[in-house]
């Protein structure tokens, strides 16, 4: 496909944007993305657990209502992820058409042929017939495969292996080389994205392309003791990890925090019966400027290959 036949972006639309009454039910709130399939905007992410953490947590979370879960095939936790959606809807909770499942390509599977075999192996793992969303994980620029990775996503959104197709850790110049060689426009960019690294940047260039922005690493590292976050807190008589989960979605950005404790998984869910103020989300937002609080927790895309 060449630039003549570009697919356009639509611009993506959020339900919560216009809500000022801090009663929406972000777990199922509808963000619709620029391919016309709807997100949830908050869920739960699995980064980091264990096998036995990562099913009592999606189970827990799944309880409480939540139906997006994130996953990847590099946390090593998919089948444990697909057991708990099985028994779920085997116990009757939900259907497989309630839920919204996330999985990614991991770097040493980009290539064309390769990210279709990884796909493959991800939906055994999972015992699905095909995924909600699958991402490349990392541009990883340095080994050049990424454009045929992102065609190879192309022909499985077709083949319905997924529903949507999206990327994560890209900025503006991977974004335009994969754009400029198939016309298609990724629906979701995933980036670590917390207090102290708002992203402000790359979050435009997202809603300029017409892109939603997903937060990894939601609540950052240390934050929750600092002074700003727990005084927001103390105000509204809330967790600072509610707070924080609250900014991310009050500025319509797609979140999913993690825990292994079910019952903080429960916490982290109920965010809907309170709201920041302006200045609340500013004050937050102004920790980038905050050398105790700002920087990153993970790798930088730019200079550090993923491996």
């Amino acid at each position: 496909m060449n630039r003549s036949v570009r697919e356009p972006a639509k611009r993506p639309t959020l339900a919560s944007m216009t809500d000022t009454t801090g009663t929406t039910d972000f777990k199922t709130n509808p963000i619709t993305l620029n391919d016309g399939h709807e997100i949830p905007q908050l869920g739960l992410g699995v980064w980091e657990l264990s096998p036995e953490d990562a099913y009592s947590s999606v189970r827990a979370a799944i309880t409480a209502g939540a139906r997006h879960i994130d996953t990847a095939a590099i946390y090593g936790n998919e089948k444990d992820v697909g057991r708990a959606v099985a028994d779920a809807i085997a116990d009757g909770e939900v259907t497989r058409e309630d839920l919204y499942i996330t999985t990614k390509l991991w770097n040493s599977d980009q290539g064309f042929d390769s990210a279709k075999k990884a796909i493959e192996t991800s939906l055994g793992n999972l015992g699905l017939d095909y995924v909600d969303l699958y991402l490349i994980h990392w541009p990883s620029a340095h080994e050049e495969r990424y454009v045929d990775s992102w065609k190879a996503l192309i022909d499985l959104r077709t083949a319905g292996k997924t529903r949507s197709i999206g990327v994560a850790n890209f900025y503006p110049e991977v974004l335009d080389a994969i754009t400029e060689a198939t016309g298609v426009v990724p629906a979701i960019n995933q980036i670590e994205l917390h207090p102290g690294l708002s992203q402000r940047a790359q979050r435009a260039d997202d809603s300029k392309r017409g892109i939603v922005t997903q937060s990894w690493t939601p609540l950052g590292r240390g934050l929750l003791d600092h002074p700003v976050i727990a005084g927001i807190a103390e105000t509204h008589g809330v967790t600072p990890a509610q707070v924080i989960i609250r900014w991310h979605l009050q500025q319509g950005i797609v979140v999913f925090p993690r825990s292994s404790k079910p019952e903080r998984v429960r916490e982290n869910l109920d965010v809907d019966g309170f709201e920041l103020t302006t200045a609340d989300i500013d004050a937050i937002t102004a920790l980038d400027d905050d050398e105790t609080a700002a920087g990153r927790v993970g790798a930088d895309p730019r200079d550090t290959p993923e491996n």
